[in-house]
This record gives structure tokens, sequence and C-alpha cells, in this order.
């Protein structure tokens, strides 16, 4: 493993971290007499309760803030929030749109939600969330099929216990959704989250991964649309990440940071976590004892040009993809930063004033990590 030089050992609310952002707003730094901090978002719960910063005070020394919100009429109605973004003084909270180690898939965790930055300096900000109904678990995999990636099958199991389950779920309690869902979709595991310089969203997922075990990446537009109901998300590309997967290994995105020069940082792994009785690991067991790898890779300035797939999430539907929708370029490629074995949980990182921080997923736990930046 890079020698990390800090340990910083924290707790919130008893909960594990997912992700790291740097915070950005003047208001919050000062409000919490803060020399710089950190988002994260903890996974256990509803979102409104899972926002906390990571602070650094002025004297070195470092401190957790449990920032509860308001969802208004979407409280206590998500779960396993997993990815933050930032975007025009907004940051944006992603929900997994996946389900338990063994199924079924859970509406609940198909969110989006976001709130101004700066009005997390005052008490009890407003949360505006957006249940999606997995209209993105559609549009997703209707823009795999597109972009001509080359998934990997589903094994039986993650087939039946994902999709097959969550439809009969829906069906049997007249669902909308259930439509939404088709027998050869595979299950979407939203892990990490960043915008490009053209203002879209790009969402890394744990799974699912190309035949060859390569991570993806899927590109979404028009995000804000959907908070004030105009329309839903275009999703505009999708794209394997090559070069960064040892042969025989499967390995899922982890967490995604964008960089000031217009590339992205991103942390790879497993696809699951060993020893939780994993359904996606029964079927696809070299998925599990993957250790964490940073990487980094460019992205260009023209690679919405040109890239349409799948239509809107309101759009998509179970026959299929919109007819003559294609991706200008499917792969993207990816180089090594550092190892971080013999770590298999680094959920979130980034670079600040020098620094490289990374973030684990612990039991009941916050360790920071923190190494020299290059």
């Amino acid at each position: 493993m890079t020698c990390l030089p800090q340990t910083v050992e924290l707790a919130v609310a008893g909960n594990e971290a997912s992700d790291l952002l740097p915070v950005h707003a003047p208001e919050v730094l000062a409000a919490y007499g803060a020399r710089r901090a950190f988002w994260t978002v903890l996974d256990e719960g509803p979102v409104e309760h899972c926002l906390a910063l990571l602070v650094e005070r002025y004297d070195g020394g470092w401190s957790t803030v449990h920032l509860p919100m308001d969802a208004g009429a979407e409280n206590g109605r998500t779960g396993d929030g997993e990815a933050l973004a930032r975007h025009d003084g907004w940051i944006y909270v992603f929900g997994s749109h996946f389900g338990s180690k063994r199924g079924p898939l859970r509406p609940r965790r198909a969110f989006v939600a976001r709130f101004r930055e700066a009005e997390a300096a005052g008490p009890l900000p407003r949360l505006h969330v957006v249940r999606n109904q997995f209209r993105l678990h559609r549009a997703v995999n209707d823009a795999l099929v597109a972009a001509g990636i080359g998934v990997l099958p589903a094994g039986e199991q993650v087939r039946h216990l994902f999709i097959a389950a969550t439809r009969d779920r829906g069906t049997a309690r007249a669902k909308s959704w259930a439509g939404r869902l088709a027998e050869d979709d595979l299950p979407v595991n939203v892990e990490a989250a960043a915008f490009t310089p053209a203002g879209t969203v790009l969402l890394g997922l744990r799974f699912p991964v190309t035949g060859r075990g390569e991570p993806i990446l899927v590109e979404l537009a028009d995000l804000a649309g959907m908070f004030d109901r105009r329309s839903w998300p275009r999703v505009v590309g999708a794209y394997a990440l090559t070069g960064v997967t040892r042969p025989g290994e499967l390995t899922g995105f982890r967490a995604l940071s964008a960089r000031y020069d217009g590339g992205f940082d991103a942390v790879v792994g497993s696809i699951d976590a060993l020893g939780k009785r994993s359904v996606l690991l029964d079927d696809h067991p070299t998925g599990g004892d993957v250790t964490s790898r940073h990487v980094r890779f460019g992205w260009p300035a023209d690679a919405v040009a040109g890239s349409t797939v799948a239509g809107s999430f309101a759009r998509s539907t179970v026959a299929g993809s919109v007819a003559g929708s294609a991706v200008a370029g499917s792969t993207v490629p990816g180089e090594l930063v550092a190892d971080l074995a013999p770590l298999h949980n680094v959920e979130g990182l980034t670079e600040l004033d020098g620094a490289r921080y990374y973030v684990t997923d612990e039991d009941h736990r916050v360790a920071l990590l923190i190494a020299a930046g290059g």
C-alpha cells in the first residue's frame, strides 16, 4: 500500500461514511470553525439524517458534525445514500438504487437529493428529494444495451432475487414502477458521482461491470430538471473504464472525484463486500477479494457531442432502447495512481491543498487517511 502518513479516527452517529467532498461555501467553514472540511454521507437511514461534516479545526484537530436536514414530505422515505457531487452551489446526494445483499431492489434507494451548500451554515437546512421509481434503473439498462459495451451477464440467483423478485413484489402491490423492470435487466448499484465541466454528471457503478470485469460510467444530462418537475434527466453516455482491472477480477467503482484539470480521480474495488452473504458474490466470486485502487482518467471537452442513449428516464421503456440510439465513444482509458492494498473498503477520495484524502467504510467508525498529493 502507498505510505499513508496520517490516519484520523472519527465517529459520527454510530454510522459508516460513504464518499468525501470538500466544502466550498465559506459560510459553512466559518460556522464550524473549520480550516477545511469535507461532506460525507452515511448509508444507514433516510438521507435527511445521513449527512455529516468531517472538520479540521485551525488547531489541527479533527471532529465530526452530524447535520440533520428537512426533506419535507419525503422525510423517512429514502435509504442508502452513497454518493455526493457539487454543481452550481448545490450538493447532490445519490441513492444506491440497489437492494440488500440478497435482494430485492428497494424503491426507497432510487432517489436523488440536493441542498444549497451555503444554507448548511444555518439550522435544519432544506433537503430537496426526488424518488424516481426505477426510472434510472430502466434508463441505465437501456443505455448499456445501446452503448454496446458488453456487460457481464447476471447469474441466475442475481436475476431471480433482484429482478424477478422486485417485479413480483411491485406487481402484487399494484405499483406503477413494476413495469419499468424487464426480465433480462441487471441490478444497478450507484456508488460514485461527479459533475463534468460540461455540467453533465457521471455515475460510477459498482455493478454491473463489463464482460471483462471493467467498471462502468453512465453520463446524465439535465439533472436539475427533475427537481422542479420539468423533466427527467437524459442518459447521454455509457463508458467502460479500461486499463485499471487486473486479469481475472471484477472491478466496480467505489468513489469518484472531479479534478481541477477537468479529469477525474476514482477508487475502484470489489463489486460487493466479503462475508455478508452477497448474492452478487455467490454468482460472481472473482468480484469479492479485490482491494481498493486509486485511479485517474481524463475527460474530453466534447465527450457529450454526438452521444445519445435511450432518451430520458420518462421515455425509456422495457421494450428496449430508442431506435437509432448510439454512443460516440464507449471506452475511457484510466491509469493507476496508488495501490491501496490491503484496504477493501475505501469509499471516498479527493485532493485538496496538496494532499490526498481517503475515507473508509468501517463498522461504526470513520477512518480518514491523509497522504501527500501528486
